[in-house]
């Protein structure tokens, strides 16, 4: 999709839908967007933010990229919060990236900052395919618990978290999230 911006270039961003039949009959549609990271695509990041559910943050583990992945943290954070959202009340889980690259930040590093804030941490590598679903699974149970709060997911309308989770999770692998 394209997106122009008043405050950015005109770029290019994915936008997956998912759509799910619960039992009772609901019909859910699920929309996982992705944006650039970087902070100059500020107001791309607002407009996507507005009406998000749950966000998975996408670090790179690279040395080099430690200062921007702190920036962007505090840029998502800052968005969230314009946007009426709070961070700590989001669904929110942090994928370190890259993990089969050299001069990789150690994992043990990364626990160090990030386990104290109580986000899900997850170490991939989108190349090789390891840690992608496995992100992209706990952030749809941590929404499916929001929601459900808010709508009955469960007990209005039949569909539990655990089923919740593994349609999105095949629907996710079927495309290679």
């Amino acid at each position: 999709m394209v997106l122009d911006t008043k405050d950015d270039r005109t770029i290019f961003f994915d936008l997956l839908p998912f759509f799910l039949v619960a039992p009772g009959g609901l019909k859910i549609k699920v929309k996982v967007y992705t944006v650039p990271g970087q902070v100059r695509h500020d107001a791309t990041r607002k407009a996507v933010l507005q009406r998000a559910d749950g966000v998975a943050f996408i670090a790179d583990s690279q040395l080099s990229e430690k200062t921007n992945n702190l920036e962007s943290f505090e840029n998502l954070e800052k968005n969230l919060a314009i946007g009426g959202l709070e961070i700590e009340k989001i669904p929110l889980v942090i994928q370190f990236n890259k993990r089969d690259l050299m001069d990789i930040s150690p994992e043990s590093d990364i626990k160090h900052i990030w386990e104290p804030t109580g986000i899900p941490i997850f170490m991939a590598s989108a190349l090789q395919g390891w840690g992608v679903i496995e992100t992209f699974s706990r952030l749809a149970g941590l929404t499916y618990d929001k929601i459900d709060k808010r709508y009955g997911l469960g007990e209005n309308h039949g569909l539990d978290r655990n089923t919740f989770v593994q349609r999105l999770t095949v629907k996710a692998m079927e495309v290679k999230v």
